[in-house]
C-alpha cells in the first residue's frame, strides 16, 4: 500500500527528471589532468635547508604554482647508496604546459626562490649537459 507521501513525490520526482534534462546549465567538464615526474640530485650539506625551505614556501610562489594550473605537487627526498636524490610529482591541468611554464619562470617570486633552492641540488648527467636542474621520469602505471 502506498503512503500519502509516496503519492505525490513519486510523480513529483519524475517530473523533476524531465525537467532537470530540458534548460539545465551546461555540464563543466573538467580539464583533462597530464601527471608529470622528475628526479634530481640533492647535496647533502643542503639537504635541511632545503627541507626548512619547503616546510614554509614562500605564499607568492605558492600562488604562481596554483595559478599555473598545478596540482597535488609533491617532493620527495630518498638516499640510494651514498647519494640523495629529489622526486618530484605533480598533475597539470591547464592547456597549455609550455606556456604555464614560461609563466612561472617570469614570475620575480619565483625566481627568487630559485635562487634559494637551485644551489641545492645536483643536476643528473643528462639534466646538466641540457643547462637543466630535473630529469624527466617517464610515467609506466597509473591506477587512477
Amino acid at each position: 500500500m502506498r503512503t500519502r507521501w509516496a503519492m505525490f513525490a513519486v510523480p513529483a520526482l519524475a517530473a523533476g527528471l524531465l525537467l532537470w534534462g530540458c534548460g539545465s546549465p551546461p555540464v563543466r567538464r573538467e580539464r583533462p589532468v597530464r601527471r608529470y615526474a622528475w628526479v634530481t640530485g640533492i647535496k647533502p650539506e643542503k639537504i635541511l635547508y632545503y627541507k626548512k625551505l619547503h616546510a614554509h614556501p614562500w605564499p607568492g610562489v605558492v600562488r604562481t604554482i596554483k595559478a599555473c594550473h598545478i596540482r597535488n605537487y609533491s617532493i620527495y627526498l630518498k638516499r640510494i647508496g651514498d647519494k640523495y636524490y629529489l622526486f618530484s610529482y605533480l598533475e597539470y591541468t591547464g592547456d597549455d604546459f609550455d606556456r604555464d611554464m614560461k609563466r612561472m619562470a617570469a614570475d620575480p617570486e619565483t625566481r627568487r626562490w630559485w635562487k634559494q633552492t637551485d644551489p641545492c641540488q645536483e643536476p643528473l648527467p643528462e639534466a646538466k649537459a641540457a643547462g637543466k636542474i630535473w630529469s624527466e621520469a617517464e610515467e609506466v602505471f597509473h591506477l587512477d
